[in-house]
């Protein structure tokens, strides 16, 4: 068929067209050859007639069917050529917004001016794992590509990343390596992928800038090498740089700006750090205000300085060089802004003195202003003989100022590169890298220069290296098929690339023309036109003679070369340098070391790069003259670039080539001229035309014979070969044997010749179509004509019979008509005389109310008159009244005052008289002469102290009668003196005693009465409550009844929220127990690494007898046992050994919290011990310069505090009586009443009180009775002696501390007293008034010595608080700093980090409550076995007791009796020697089989275990049961580690687990679980222990285990899921083959090894259903396992659905609703239809609904909104763009129509996730689920080997 046959009539076609660059029109007439017009109908129905050039035979592209618009692969267009790959393009991005697109090998991405919710962490993990084909293209595609390839091939990969400015080239790149950060997560703590990911905003800050095609526009190239271990985690990373722009720093062009970091820093030059950098705003700085506008909209440039700044410290740049970084960049910006003065002359200029933009320019880098101001205008010239110092222009002073700027820049440019290559950097060893090549694309402006030039010359040599890649491949992919092929023509760019860099080529030239003094732009223009004139890639433009013209492999490029050669150059005058060199600060004098001249950026770099790559230049390297010299820029970046392509060449590249769609930066706008130029310039069409040059189609075998086999004959389906099929009908339907060629599994097809069998197989069905509308049509009709004909005679049956009764009810009517009128006329009559004879009464009625109403109003008047008269009469009468009262009273009163008159005068002068005075005094006769009786009975008391004191000491009568005489001559002396001040002391006392009392009384009165007032209130409030209750219960039955409906709705909604709630709550406990376990797991993976290194050659190894069980406990061993502190928990860890105690992860975190405990304790006591020997030093110096004080101070306390106590035990005594007294009557009262407990008791408290406090006082008094006897008697002597100053007594209150002076000041103060009242202490016997009344006077100093030591010990509380204030402000400096690192962070990991310390504060309160459980837990046990102890011993006792007695009663026994042992029945626990343990252990646990058990009970490991326990726990064993459950765990564990893949193993101990789990719950001695127990079985519950906290250990392990058998089942059934679910067809030819591309789907091949159908899905859950029900396992664990694997199915297919464009179709719907019922009904016939496994299911049921319902109208898009309540509204919205027909008969969902299905679900608060969490695991339940079975009727086998357990 020759390839003008496929122009007939209808075909649509591609013509060029100025506006929109290719247009879409449509064939009206058949084309022959020959003609020269085609007749065509464009879209707007426009006729054109297209001109055809007959000798070239061009005619117009053909356009694609339109089920191939919106490919995923450019390559599997049937017509590959520009217009088919714009319009595809075009569709996918405007149309379904998919941004990315595959062209062969090469990943187009087309900016969407938007952020896409495409790049989370749901989508990195989707794409993680999969093949490059089996998704819809996206960057994490490529990125999992290469990452794939390295582990596979171990090979090092690139990416390269190229487009023009604004195409997303960093975003893209940015994106890759944030995957590679994800999936390929650093091993170690080093957080490296975080790092890496932290350069992004440094790089951007430094090295990005705003342009007229880009806010963010790069400036540089780099290329990130990111370095991987051999288990290919990130070890760490690599930056190169090329070409930075440093123009830039100095000039920017209209709109634009210089580099982002400069106006970061001005918008931060507020902050209190940056004030000595002395900025302002940026308009304000020559350098940052070209551009004109300053500002960017929407950034903040604040806030993106911040996050430079937390990136420069995550890669651990310090403070003091970050302001050192910031000084170096506010310093350019000064630099910029200094003022150049031109001189008269015009050859030289200054600047002025008092320039503050220099001064601070000196100042922020550290330099000499004078220099500095000197060389700025000034050079050196040197000669061979002398130096010259010359002047310079204005010209040339801006010129050397903007070199210098541009040097400084481009040196902390370096230095920032290569300190972040230093924090990337890794000591291990790398094993391979991934490159990140994110480099400029082909630029090409009006006015094009040097940094131009550079960055199209690096895009020829990637083109080259592209061309060549790709070439490669074609050629690999047919030698592989077995395909004869020949060479394809392609566009070879060597000559352009040899017009750059070969000999005396441009950069050459120009390299020389830079060395040359004099040499000028001009000059090197003309050597290039003289030396490239005959090239034919270079021209000289005919209107200029400085520029040239390049012809680029994208597009002719005309280069001015005004500039070049200063740019090459780069020039920097040494003077300037030499004083950087000499700055004060470190970094600025590194920056500009003579090393850094004279080394590249890059060759750093090199160095450090993999050691993996040994690569060699295809092309000679270039000998570089030994005359030294400084390296050109060309040079530079030439050396560069060539390593950069040794390196690309020595990796497997990927190409992703970024599109900018439109120069407005709008979101979603195609600009179809712009798209075609970069289309052109990035090598896409290119690529496309190598494919098409060759076979671009290529399908294999069994695609092909299911999309075509309608064209084959019934014969040739007979046929089981489907090759031979295939080839069979290609070789009948294509006649040239040249268009298709047969390869090993795929056949291959020249250009066009799809869209020719596609033609084919829609003529096959169209002809079909109509002969099956044919049919259908004419059976229509005779069933139309036979409906008819029925319905006809029925009608005419209906109507006759209808007549017939309507004739019937009109003779029925009109006899009721007669009817109704004869008592219709009488029913009227009756009426109108009823309202007659109504209308008469009620007239009556009026008239009479009317008469009667007027007789009562005339009655009611003369009542009212009489009132009046009544009332004004009375108060007539009570005036009169008043008014002869009140001249009554006047009378009265004036009588009255002149009777009192007389008395007063009468009374004044009896009070003058003598008798008044003498009746005044009686009183205080009487009192005195009471006073005179108490002197003189106490005189008599002394007297017969006297003879008593003289019969006993006779040599001191004498004495003691001149002491009589005397004391009897000084009282008669001062008799008067004395009973007066005596007489005013007892008045004032009493006085005192009777206010006490009675404010005592008040007190009491007032606290009866507010308890009284209290209980009534209790009493009224508690008949309240009870009212209250009654009213309650009333209302609740009442309201019960009422709403029964109502209240069962709620409480199921309360339930079900409750649900959800502790649903929520178990899954993050479960999730806890998830990551304890792979804590756990990564921990013996150490300690396994740590016991291999330490069984190398030359150390010990381990004793062999150590039991490895006990290396896995990580239970709590220690802290369950008897030992319940810290500190007994630290012996017990050193007496166990360190390695089995390693994972007993509570104790370990016991004992990191005793530590911190003690650290705590030990600063205190170091503090505590400074203070105090601080205050040993100032009492030890107090002591030496005041001993003689501290002798006066003694004695004074003494006294004063004799005398305290003395008026305190009188008070005592009082005080004693009276509470004596009250509590005597209380009681009494209480006897009588028993109304007040509680005072009772409070009283009786009080007492006991008062009794100690009493008996203390009078200790205190004998001891200073005596010695104030001693002192008495010394002074009476006259040998008084100074005390000792070491003389301690022995009273309490002596060591109290009191201040020197006070207690001097009170010695005096008493010393004078004495002095006064002449030793007034033997006035009576005791002297207690005397004491009272001096203590009075010395309470205040007392009181002062009191509250100092108070406030010492405030000052020591005060201390003791700012202590703990400085430890709770450093615990805050930790938690500002953790979360100042959390802020740097993503926000998955800041939640991550979140969750980790509110688990490590729980963790820790968890600890101190069981610390707290276990010390009540051991005192319990303690009593407990004291108790049994007791209770045995007794027991004993009388058992011994009972045989004493017995063998008394049988001592006359004379025979010898045996006694035999009575054989006991089996009581169902078992037997066993310690030592018997680990042989125990490992044949039930260790080395059990679950095939050993296959005929026995189920779970016989878990019975045969408890009854172990049941024997330790009726021994009173706990170190047995202890040890016995710890190493059960420690066995199950090591079991399962071993078996990690074994489904079999692990539910086999998953069930054992929940069994023993049960039996110790069903027989633990709660009532909770023995509900269901049987009186045999209760017989069999645990005595002695509770294994409580054991039984949450081994709800742990379950839910460990189960969540293991979760992740082998998913591992086992998810490589089938996809393939089952979506590819294989289920329903035979029900689905079509789409044709696919370069990126043909990897899973498509159903005849190859990874497929899979649903039927292989079925019978793997059938094996799982077996195994778990053969073993035992509780049925409500089955369904909830099934639950969470349909959940895994669903989600993984709807995952798949959502990225994958060829599986949204209406066949896949169908498909997959068969599968799903398939799977529902497999449930059904399990019985496990109740598990919830269909409802996890229903987002996948709605997506293959939403694939099946119609996609047209309103209506439809309602109807899928209230369908669709599963899925989100992403979710919808992206299966429809999604949504692709198979076949020509179908129709695509219309972009209005998704608009609609938005509008409608606008409204709904969905979440912005658009896949499902596949790794979700919902939060396993155990529930209580008891056995029947009583453990005296299990059987143990002998193949268990278990012969020395004994059956007790």
């Amino acid at each position: 068929m020759s390839y003008s046959e496929l122009y007939t009539r209808y075909t649509r076609v591609w013509i060029p067209d100025p506006d929109e660059v290719w247009r879409s029109a449509e064939l009206t007439k058949d084309y022959k050859e020959g003609d020269k017009t085609l007749q065509l109908r464009l879209e707007d129905d426009t006729i054109l007639e297209y001109p055809i050039n007959v000798q070239n035979n061009q005619v117009p592209f053909l356009r694609n069917p339109d089920i191939l618009v919106g490919e995923n692969d450019l390559t599997a267009l049937s017509h590959l050529h520009e217009p088919a790959v714009l319009h595809n393009l075009k569709v996918r991005f405007l149309e379904s917004n998919h941004i990315y697109t595959y062209c062969g090998i090469v990943l187009v991405a087309i900016n969407p001016y938007e952020q896409l919710p495409i790049y989370g962490q749901d989508v990195i993990y989707a794409y993680s794992g999969q093949n490059m084909g089996d998704m819809d293209p996206h960057i994490f595609a490529v990125a999992e590509e290469a990452y794939k390839q390295m582990a596979r091939d171990e090979k090092n990969q690139s990416i390269i990343v190229s487009g023009e400015s604004g195409a997303g080239k960093t975003v893209s790149a940015k994106y890759a390596m944030r995957y590679f950060a994800t999936v390929g997560g650093s091993a170690s703590d080093t957080n490296i992928e975080d790092k890496v990911l932290a350069s992004s905003p440094i790089m951007e800050a430094i090295g990005n800038a705003k342009t007229t095609r880009n806010d963010n526009s790069s400036r540089f190239g780099k290329f990130i090498e990111i370095g991987f271990d051999k288990k290919y985690h990130i070890i760490g990373a690599n930056m190169r740089t090329y070409l930075l722009e440093k123009s830039r720093v100095v000039f920017q062009a209209e709109d634009e700006r210089n580099y982002h970091i400069f106006y970061q820093l001005c918008a931060a030059a507020s902050l209190p750090e940056f004030k000595e950098l002395a900025l302002t705003c940026a308009e304000d700085f020559y350098y940052t205000s070209h551009g004109g506008n300053t500002t960017i909209e929407g950034v903040d440039d604040a806030e993106d300085f911040e996050k430079t700044r937390q990136a420069l410290t995550l890669l651990g740049v310090r403070e003091s060089h970050q302001l050192s970084i910031f000084k170096i960049i506010a310093s350019i910006l000064h630099l910029g802004s200094v003022e150049i003065q031109s001189e008269r002359d015009g050859d030289s200029c200054s600047i002025p003195p008092k320039d503050e933009h220099l001064s601070n320019f000196c100042h922020l880098l550290g330099v000499e202003h004078s220099q500095m101001e000197h060389w700025l205008c000034h050079r050196k010239l040197v000669t061979t003989s002398e130096t010259y110092v010359k002047t310079m222009s204005l010209q040339q002073v801006v010129n050397a100022r903007n070199a210098l700027a541009k040097h400084i820049y481009a040196q902390l440019f370096s230095w920032i590169v290569e300190h972040i290559n230093k924090a990337l950097h890794s000591s291990l060893k790398q094993h391979s890298f991934i490159g990140v090549l994110d480099i400029y694309g082909f630029e090409t402006f009006e006015i094009n220069s040097f940094e131009q030039f550079c960055i199209n010359y690096a895009n020829e040599k990637l083109q080259q290296q592209f061309n060549s890649h790709v070439f490669k491949l074609e050629q690999e992919e047919y030698m592989k098929e077995q395909i004869p092929w020949t060479l394809i023509d392609f566009y070879d760019n060597q000559p352009c690339i040899d017009l750059i860099e070969a000999k005396l080529g441009i950069l050459d030239l120009l390299d020389e023309e830079c060395k040359i003094p004099k040499g000028t732009d001009q000059n090197w223009a003309q050597k290039l036109y003289e030396r490239h004139s005959n090239s034919q890639h270079f021209q000289k433009p005919r209107m200029s003679n400085t520029a040239f013209i390049v012809i680029h492999f994208a597009d002719k490029v005309e280069y001015l070369s005004d500039g070049f050669l200063e740019k090459n150059r780069d020039t920097v005058y040494e003077e300037q340098i030499n004083i950087l060199k000499a700055s004060k600060f470190p970094l600025v004098a590194d920056l500009f070391q003579d090393d850094k001249d004279s080394v590249p950026a890059t060759s750093t770099a090199k160095n450090r790069s993999s050691s993996k790559i040994n690569v060699r230049s295809s092309r000679p390297p270039m000998k570089v003259s030994n005359k030294e010299h400084k390296k050109s820029v060309g040079f530079q970046f030439r050396t560069s670039l060539n390593l950069l392509m040794e390196t690309l060449n020595a990796t497997t590249p990927h190409y992703v080539r970024c599109i900018k769609p439109n120069d407005e930066k709008l979101p979603f706008h195609f600009d179809p001229k712009r798209a075609v130029q970069q289309l052109r310039a990035c090598g896409v069409l290119e690529t496309i035309r190598i494919s098409a040059a060759g076979y671009p189609s290529r399908w294999t075998y069994h695609d092909f014979f299911n999309r075509y086999r309608v064209l084959m004959k019934k014969r040739e389906l007979a046929n089981t070969d489907k090759k031979s099929i295939c080839k069979s009908v290609l070789e009948s339907l294509i006649k040239n044997p040249d268009k298709f060629q047969f390869g090993r599994t795929k056949i291959f097809f020249r250009a066009g010749q799809v869209a020719y069998l596609e033609k084919l197989r829609a003529d096959k069905f169209r002809e079909a179509t109509v002969m099956i509308q044919k049919t259908v049509r004419g059976w229509l009709q005779k069933v139309k004509y036979r409906r008819l004909k029925a319905a006809t005679l029925t009608l005419q049956r209906f109507y006759r019979g209808h007549l017939a009764r309507r004739l019937a009810e009109h003779l029925r009517r009109t006899r009721a008509a007669i009817v109704f009128q004869k008592y219709y006329r009488m029913q009227r009559a009756r009426l109108a005389y009823q309202r007659v004879r109504r209308a008469v009464v009620i007239i009556q009625s009026f008239t009479r109310a009317m008469f009667v109403r007027r007789n009562y109003c005339q009655i009611l008047k003369e009542h009212k008159a009489t009132i009046i008269q009544k009332y004004a009469r009375g108060w007539m009468a009570r005036r009169h009244f008043q008014q002869q009262r009140d001249a009554a009273i006047v009378i009265q009163c004036a009588f009255r005052r002149l009777k009192a008159k007389q008395e007063l005068k009468a009374l004044k002068i009896e009070a003058r008289s003598a008798e008044h005075l003498k009746r005044l005094n009686v009183g205080m006769e009487n009192k005195v002469v009471q006073l005179q009786r108490k002197i003189d009975d106490q005189n008599k008391e002394f007297k017969t102290l006297s003879e008593q004191l003289s019969a006993v000491t006779s040599t001191h009568a004498m004495e003691v009668e001149k002491l009589k005489k005397e004391l009897a001559h000084y009282q008669q002396n001062q008799e008067a003196d004395t009973s007066l001040q005596l007489q005013e002391e007892v008045q004032s006392l009493r006085t005192e005693l009777q206010r006490a009392q009675s404010e005592r009384r008040v007190l009491e009165d007032a606290h009866s009465r507010e308890n009284g007032e209290l209980r009534k209130r209790v009493a009224d409030l508690e008949h309240e409550n009870a009212l209250l209750k009654d009213e309650k219960e009333y209302l609740n039955n009442q309201i019960l009844h009422q709403s029964k409906a109502e209240s069962s709705q709620s409480s199921v909604e309360e339930n079900l929220l409750m649900k959800k709630e502790l649903e929520e709550e178990r899954s993050r406990y479960q999730n806890l127990v998830k990551e304890y376990s792979l804590l756990e797991q990564r921990y013996e993976n150490l300690r396994d690494e740590v016991t291999m290194l330490k069984q190398t050659p030359g150390h010990r190894k381990n004793p062999s007898n150590q039991s490895s069980l006990e290396s896995d406990s990580n239970y709590p061993s220690i802290s369950t046992s008897e030992i319940g502190d810290t500190e007994d928990a630290l012996q017990q860890v050193e007496e166990i050994g360190v390695e089995k105690a390693a994972m007993d992860m509570t104790v370990f975190l016991k004992l990191q919290k005793r530590v911190r405990e003690l650290e705590q304790e030990r600063k205190k006591l170091q503090v505590q011990l400074e203070k105090e020997q601080q205050d040993s030093k100032k009492v030890q110096v107090e002591q030496q310069n005041g001993i003689d004080v501290d002798q006066d101070a003694d004695l004074a306390y003494n006294s004063l505090k004799r005398q305290e106590l003395e008026s305190e035990n009188k008070k005592l005594k009082n005080d004693l009586n009276e509470l004596r007294k009250a509590v005597a009557d209380q009681a009494m009262q209480d006897n009588s009443t028993h109304s007040s407990p509680d005072s009772y008791s409070l009283l009786l408290n009080q007492l006991k009180l008062a009794n100690e406090e009493l008996e203390v006082r009078k200790e205190e008094v004998l001891i200073l009775r005596t010695q104030i006897m001693n002192t008495d008697q010394r002074r009476l002597s006259g040998k008084y002696m100074e005390p000792n100053i070491n003389a301690r007594t022995s009273w309490p209150n002596s060591e109290k501390h009191v201040d020197q002076e006070d207690a001097i000041e009170a010695y005096h103060g008493v010393c004078q007293t004495n002095s006064k009242t002449e030793d007034w202490g033997y006035l009576n016997e005791d002297g207690e008034l005397g004491l009272a009344y001096q203590g009075l006077k010395q309470v205040a100093r007392l009181l002062e010595a009191q509250l100092q030591a108070q406030s010492l010990e405030h000052e020591e509380e005060v201390e003791r608080l700012k202590a703990q204030v400085e430890t709770l402000k450093e615990e805050m400096d930790k938690q500002q700093q953790t979360f100042c690192q959390t802020l740097l962070l993503s926000p998955e990991a800041q939640v991550e980090f979140g969750v980790q310390q509110e688990i490590s504060r729980l963790t820790n309160e968890n600890l101190d409550f069981k610390e707290l459980v276990e010390k009540l837990e051991k005192n319990e046990r303690k009593l407990k076995k004291q108790l049994k102890i007791y209770m045995k011993k007794a027991q004993e006792l009388e058992a011994a007791q009972a045989l004493a007695q017995s063998d008394r009663r049988h001592h006359e026994l004379t025979r010898q009796v045996t006694v035999q042992r009575k054989e006991k029945d089996f009581q169902g626990m078992l037997e066993y020697h310690k030592e018997d343990e680990a042989l125990l252990i490992r044949n039930l646990v260790t080395d059990l089989k679950p095939q050993m058990l296959s005929g026995t009970v189920p779970c016989l490991p878990a019975y045969i275990l408890y009854m172990c326990i049941r024997h330790a726990d009726y021994t009173n064993d706990d170190l047995k049961v202890h040890s016995l459950l710890s190493s059960t765990i420690n066995g199950i564990k090591k079991v399962l580690k071993k078996h990690n893949d074994d489904f079999e193993m692990t539910s086999f101990w998953l069930s054992n687990t929940c069994r023993f789990l049960h039996c110790l719950k069903q027989y633990s001695g709660d009532e909770g679980f023995m509900k269901q127990n049987t009186p045999k079985q209760n017989e069999h519950c645990l005595k002695n222990f509770d294994l409580t906290e054991y039984r949450q250990v081994l709800s742990d392990l379950s839910i460990q285990i189960y969540q293991q058998l979760i992740k082998i089942a998913e591992g086992l059934l998810q490589p089938m899921i996809v393939s089952a679910m979506l590819e294989n067809e289920s329903i035979q030819a029900l689905s079509g083959v789409r044709p696919t591309g370069y990126r043909k789907r990897s899973s498509s091949m159903v005849d190859g090894e990874n497929s899979y159908c649903l039927e292989a899905i079925i019978r793997q859950m059938n094996s799982f259903h077996t195994v778990m029900c053969d073993q035992g396992l509780d049925p409500e664990i089955i369904l909830q396992v099934f639950k969470q694997l349909f959940y895994m199915i669903n989600a993984v297919t709807l995952n798949n659905l959502l990225l994958r464009k060829d599986a949204c179709s209406w066949s896949t719907g169908m498909q997959l609703r068969y599968n799903i019922s398939q799977l529902e009904e497999w449930l059904r016939g399990k019985n496990l239809h109740q598990s919830g496994a269909v409802q996890t299911m229903e987002p996948l049921i709605q997506a293959a609904q939403l694939l099946q319902l119609k996609k047209k109208t309103p209506e439809d898009a309602e109807a899928i909104c209230s369908l669709c309540t599963a899925l989100s509204t992403q979710q919808i919205v992206k299966i429809l763009n999604l949504y692709t027909p198979l076949n020509e008969f179908e129709e695509r969902v219309t972009v209005s129509f998704i608009r609609t299905i938005q509008a409608q679900l606008q409204e709904r608060n969905d979440p912005q996730q658009l896949l499902l969490d596949s790794k979700h695991v919902f939060p396993v339940l155990f529930p209580f689920n008891p056995s029947a079975l009583t453990m005296d009727s299990i059987h143990i086998p002998a193949c268990l080997s278990l012969e020395f357990l004994n059956e007790v």
